[in-house]
């Protein structure tokens, strides 16, 4: 039981500097709440579900993108970067989410996505429109191809989403799709490009957006000298800021301007980099010279292991300290299986370098979620226990809608409903990320399980129904349960951005002290291990007095 005391937590994310240690909850906007009942999420929709998301106990919500698309990559397929999805809503619309997440005292944080445009974007319709060489086609990258006749593409390049990398014009020439076709990439040489995104950072700063997540943050610069190196030589090319497309030293020119911009406002903007970068790399882009936070996505790759967890955990605060940031912690997002179910698969085969030899849990889905067979139990009661490990970290962590409920992929999914491109481009090979992008339950029953009034655009699967919100939200027991109870004992374990490692006796079981005399502690084995100490909170109930195997308790040591 939470004692009065501990349910009036101070939170230490007010002033210029909230984002440093936030709870930061990730909505996906066409898969959390239909507020038209077209089968798509909204912007109403968000809006009607406010109340949920403060009593969650959130600091920011981070809206994955809503603009105007045609959805050939789930919306980072953009068509106008300063307008809404008419699907979605309207800029009205938008100007009454931030409101009133603003008044529900929590801020908003939205997707920025400058490595490409949709092929629907009115420069790239102009580009196509026009001859070659023109400035119209400057803002993007075009080239001959290759061949006597020019009908192959200039590069062996590959797109990320299989196939590809350069697709051919009607006139001949070829653009560059790092993404999908329908992603033309931009070119940051353009000033056209730079100042038009300075314009867009402006446009929604000034509508009351706190903070920016920015897509593929790491490959807006690229060095397209003649001769273009091959795809192999691409791959052997090291990634240390020469790479002609990838981590480029002068893509932080583009964000020491953007930081200028931020800081034009009180409190200044702020702003968190997807920087898929080598590990020494990552300072870079969390500087207070430029985004001023980058993600940490190594425990997306990692087991439920101890040794894992306090490698990546030591590595990470290091790293924070060497940028003067602080640290993120992402279990899962819109991009990769989600933990519950990670966590309740056989452990991926690893490299040399320690990282899976595949996405975690490919294999599983590619079965459609028959083989290997998932433990489901063992999977939730993990994720439960990973979760209050991370909340007790120094630094923000990023949340993503329905890990919250202890939602796990939905693999049943038939060819005929998914959206995801990746897919398209690789059957058989990658199922794609629909299965975490499934629409959330809110009630237990009816057409869509609450999420609108007909139906949802990707099919919810019948296991939904006991994890709705409508299910969890009185069941002192339940993970959403859990979730409310650690975010608001979260406040009184932030602070100092530091941990203190405790030696536990054992390798399979982390214990770490936090300012203020509270202690973690995570049994992330199979046999109970005995604490002295009185908890606050546990992740599961406990066996004998003692943690049981993949559980995590919170410990209050002395007075806060």
């Amino acid at each position: 039981m939470l004692s009065r005391d501990d349910q009036s937590s101070t939170r230490s994310t007010e002033g210029p500097d909230w984002w440093r240690q936030a709870v930061v909850y990730q909505i996906y906007p066409r898969s959390f709440a239909d507020g038209d009942g077209d089968g798509i999420g909204d912007l109403p929709g968000i809006t009607s579900r406010v109340d949920y998301l403060a009593a969650l106990g959130i600091d920011a919500v981070w809206l994955s993108p809503f603009y105007p698309s045609a959805l050939a990559d789930g919306g980072y397929d953009v068509d106008d970067y300063r307008n809404v999805d008419p699907r979605l809503g309207t800029l009205a619309d938008f100007d009454e989410l931030v409101s009133a997440l603003h008044e529900a005292g929590i801020r908003v944080v939205v997707d920025i996505v400058p490595n490409h445009t949709s092929n629907r974007h009115e420069w790239f319709e102009e580009a196509l429109a026009a001859s070659a060489g023109s400035p119209a086609r400057d803002r993007y990258i075009f080239r001959d191809g290759s061949g006597s006749d020019g009908a192959e593409p200039p590069t062996d390049w590959e797109s990320a989403f299989g196939g590809s990398a350069w697709e051919r014009t009607p006139d001949g020439q070829w653009y560059l799709h790092f993404f999908a076709v329908e992603q033309p990439d931009l070119n940051w040489l353009s000033e056209d490009v730079r100042e038009d995104f300075v314009r867009t950072l402006r446009f929604w700063a000034d509508r009351g957006v706190d903070g920016f997540r920015i897509d593929v943050a790491h490959m807006l610069t690229k060095d397209m000298t003649e001769p273009l190196p091959s795809q192999a030589e691409l791959n052997a090319r090291p990634k240390d800021g020469s790479h002609p497309v990838i981590d480029r030293d002068d893509v932080q020119d583009i964000y020491a301007q953007w930081r200028a911009v931020f800081n034009e406002y009180d409190p200044p903007r702020t702003a968190v980099a997807e920087a898929w970068v080598e590990r020494s790399r990552r300072p870079r882009y969390a500087s207070a010279q430029g985004l001023g936070q980058a993600f940490n996505f190594d425990l997306l790759e990692a087991d439920f292991d101890a040794g894992q967890f306090r490698h990546i955990v030591s590595d990470n605060l290091e790293l924070a300290r060497e940028s003067g940031s602080s640290s993120t912690w992402v279990l899962s997002n819109h991009d990769v299986v989600r933990h519950a179910t990670r966590y309740g698969l056989p452990d991926p085969e690893r490299g040399a370098d320690g990282r899976p030899t595949h996405k975690h849990g490919k294999e599983w889905l590619l079965s459609r979620g028959s083989s290997p067979v998932l433990d489901r139990e063992l999977g939730t009661r993990r994720a439960r226990a990973a979760t209050l490990f991370v909340l007790g970290l120094p630094g923000s962590a990023y949340l993503y809608q329905g890990e919250e409920l202890g939602l796990h992929e939905v693999a049943e999914l038939d060819d005929a409903d998914r959206q995801d491109p990746t897919y398209f481009r690789s059957p058989g090979i990658d199922m794609g990320r629909d299965g975490c992008r499934v629409p959330l339950p809110w009630q237990t029953s009816g057409t869509s399980f609450g999420f609108g009034a007909d139906g949802a655009h990707l099919p919810q699967p019948e296991w939904f129904g006991p994890l709705a919100v409508e299910e969890q939200v009185d069941d002192p027991a339940s993970m959403l349960s859990l979730y409310r109870r650690a975010l608001t004992l979260r406040g009184r374990l932030q602070g100092a951005e530091e941990l203190e490692w405790i030696d536990s006796g054992r390798e399979d079981v982390l214990w770490f002290r936090r300012p203020g005399g509270w202690e973690v502690v995570t049994n992330f084995g199979a046999q109970p291990f005995a604490v002295d100490g009185s908890a606050v909170l546990t992740s599961s109930p406990g066996e004998g007095g003692a943690l049981g195997g993949a559980s995590t308790m919170w410990l209050r040591m002395e007075a806060g």
